[in-house]
């Protein structure tokens, strides 16, 4: 109660007209957070295809991805992926409001929840247990839903926004017993030392510093070590938790693997390759979940040229498509 009256206090700082905007979108969220699941997720898809056609820039950013991790799909077939991210992620914005303004118990008899009795023993030895995902569009609402089942802590990156980012945190402070900055490295160390269970997605590109190139799809990423430097602290066990959502659209699924065993091997690389493994498997479960709208391979080995950098279309080239 006395996290929830502190954060209260702090959105009486963020009623200026500057920060209307953002309101009007929150309130946007939060309302339609009370509509039938059903009508979400049809919301959801019309908000997808819209970004499909309205943001050029991630939709390109997309289809280098797809292009990328699945060569061994035609054109057409990639070009299906890239719209069906969009409408996953239209879904997944959704699925913030559920995360944020919605109780979690409304849901948990659509979640189901596999592989428990893995974190429960990796629990018992006392050591804390690092839960290591990946940037699915259902991340906000498996968070709040694997809440129903467990405690356990989270890391996440600061928004640019300072009222998004104090609406943000309050609505995941109201699931997990931690909510910490990605920067706040000793934080997060105290909870696998005190035998807690801290949530990490792995997969992101943060650039050169603290990361190895390692093949994910094929080709060479820039893939974080964090991994390994966590379950080192307190000889944690690491678990990888896949989460989905149906086909129907209107159920979810927990999955927990076993804990790795010899993990880390103190060889960094072999560690981050086995990581993107984990989560190049999860990816292929259900692509179109997967949130591609990120620059997965914007580092790059030396001599290597960015992806995502658009050719220059020449006088020939225009005068080619003008046909």
């Amino acid at each position: 109660m006395q996290k929830q009256q502190q954060h209260s206090e702090n959105l009486k700082n963020f009623l200026g007209p500057k920060h209307w905007p953002t309101w009007v979108v929150y309130g946007c969220i939060w309302s339609m957070a009370q509509l039938p699941l059903s009508w979400q997720m049809a919301i959801g898809k019309g908000l997808g295809i819209a970004m499909y056609h309205l943001a050029r820039s991630r939709r390109h950013i997309c289809e280098v991805n797809i292009a990328l991790c699945f060569p061994e799909l035609c054109a057409a077939q990639q070009k299906k992926l890239v719209r069906d991210t969009f409408i996953s992620n239209g879904r997944g914005v959704m699925e913030i409001g559920l995360s944020w303004c919605r109780d979690p118990e409304d849901f948990r008899a659509i979640v189901t929840v596999k592989g428990q009795q893995h974190l429960s023993s990796a629990l018992a030895q006392g050591r804390g247990v690092l839960l290591v995902s990946a940037h699915f569009s259902t991340l906000e609402i498996a968070g709040s839903l694997l809440a129903l089942h467990h405690d356990f802590s989270v890391t996440y990156r600061r928004h640019k926004n300072p009222l998004f980012e104090a609406l943000m945190k309050r609505g995941r402070q109201r699931h997990f017993e931690e909510v910490i900055e990605r920067k706040e490295v000793r934080k997060a160390f105290r909870q696998l030392q005190r035998g807690k269970v801290l949530w990490y997605a792995a997969d992101q590109d943060n650039g050169p510093r603290h990361s190895v190139f390692a093949d994910f799809f094929g080709r060479p990423a820039a893939s974080i070590t964090a991994t390994t430097t966590f379950a080192s602290v307190n000889k944690s066990a690491v678990i990888f938790l896949s989460h989905y959502r149906s086909h129907n659209n209107q159920r979810y699924e927990l999955i927990f693997s076993e804990a790795l065993q010899d993990y880390p091997t103190g060889d960094e690389q072999q560690d981050v390759l086995r990581i993107n493994a984990l989560i190049e498997a999860a990816i292929r479960v259900a692509p179109d979940q997967y949130i591609w709208l990120h620059r997965r391979f914007k580092t790059r080995p030396e001599g290597m040229p960015d992806p995502y950098q658009r050719k220059p279309t020449t006088t020939l080239d225009s005068n080619e498509a003008s046909k």
